[in-house]
C-alpha cells in the first residue's frame, strides 16, 4: 500500500505536489468553483476581454451556484466561450440524443443555459461541444482564442480528466499533447459511471465518447478540480502525491503552473 493513501488531510495539503485545499463540505467546494468562474468573467468583462472556460458535466454541483450568481449579480456572459469537455456517443460514434438522461449537451441546456436570464446567457454559437465528425475543430477554435482561461473539472476512478483514460505506453510529453478525439471508454470508467448515473445498469452505459484532450486541459491558464466522493480519498492522494505520468492522467496537474484540487470533508479523509 502506498504511504500517501494513509495521509491525513493536513499531511495531504503539506505533501501535495499540486495544491490541495481541504474544505468543510461539498457545498463549500461547489460554491468556490462557481465563484472562480463568475469572478473571472466579471474581471474580464471589466477589462473588455473575452472569457474562455472549459466546463464539465461531472462535477455538476457548482452549476446551481453559478446560475444564481450570474442572475443575482447581473453578470453578462455574452463575451464568454464555454467549451464542454466531452459527450457520450452511440455505437456508430454519433452524439447520443440530448433528450437522453446521460447527455451532457442536454444537461447543459436544461440545467444551465435555460436557467440564466436570456439577456445574460452565453450566445449559442459560443457554447462548444467536441464534435465526433470533426474533433479537430474544437482544438483549432480553442487555440485560436489563446486557450482556456479556466478549466473546471473532476477526476475519474482511474485518474482520467474528461475522458482521457490512462495510456501507460505513452510518455508524459506524448500524452500531454493529445488533442480532442473519439475513444472507447475503459471498463473502470464505465463501471464507476454506471454506479453513479444508472444505479449499476452497466449494460446501458455508452461504450464510446468524444473528449477534449490533455493538450486543451493542460493548456488552460488555470485549472480547478473538485473531488467529493468517498473513492476520491485515494484518487486525490495519488493525483497530488503519486508519480506524475500518463498512467494516472490527473497526476500531470503536478506540472501545471496554476492548478488546484478542492476536496470536501469526505474526500479529505484518509483512504486507508
Amino acid at each position: 500500500m502506498k504511504e500517501y493513501y494513509s495521509y491525513s488531510a493536513d499531511t495531504l495539503m503539506e505533501k501535495a505536489k499540486v495544491p490541495v485545499r481541504c474544505m468543510d463540505s461539498s457545498e463549500a467546494v461547489f460554491s468556490c468553483l462557481a465563484s472562480e468562474m463568475v469572478d473571472l468573467i466579471e474581471a474580464h468583462n471589466a477589462a473588455g476581454k473575452p472569457t474562455v472556460i472549459i466546463c464539465p458535466v461531472g462535477p455538476v454541483g457548482h452549476y446551481p451556484y453559478f446560475v444564481s450568481m450570474v442572475n443575482d449579480r447581473r453578470v453578462s456572459l455574452k463575451n464568454c466561450w464555454f467549451f464542454n469537455m466531452d459527450e457520450y456517443l452511440t455505437d456508430d460514434r454519433s452524439w447520443i440524443s440530448p433528450e437522453e438522461a446521460l447527455s451532457f449537451r442536454g444537461f447543459m441546456d436544461r440545467n444551465v443555459y435555460t436557467r440564466i436570464d436570456p439577456e445574460l446567457v452565453v450566445p449559442e454559437n459560443q457554447r462548444i461541444f467536441p464534435d465526433p465528425k470533426d474533433p479537430g475543430r474544437l482544438t483549432k477554435l480553442l487555440d485560436s482564442l489563446g486557450g482556456a482561461d479556466l478549466c473546471v473539472g473532476g477526476i475519474g476512478i482511474n485518474g482520467h480528466l474528461a475522458f482521457n483514460e490512462p495510456k501507460k505506453e505513452m510518455s508524459t510529453a506524448e500524452f500531454s499533447a493529445i488533442t480532442a478525439r473519439v475513444l472507447e471508454i475503459s471498463p473502470e470508467t464505465r463501471t464507476a459511471n454506471a454506479i453513479g448515473d444508472l444505479n449499476g445498469a452497466i449494460e446501458d452505459m455508452p461504450r464510446y465518447a468524444i473528449t477534449i484532450g490533455m493538450h486543451e486541459i493542460l493548456g488552460a491558464k488555470r485549472v480547478r478540480i473538485g473531488v467529493f466522493r468517498q473513492w476520491h480519498r485515494a484518487v486525490v492522494r495519488r493525483a497530488a502525491c503519486g508519480e506524475a505520468g500518463s498512467q494516472f492522467p490527473a497526476s500531470l496537474l503536478q506540472n501545471h503552473p496554476d492548478a488546484m484540487i478542492l476536496a470536501n470533508d469526505v474526500a479529505s479523509e484518509r483512504a486507508v
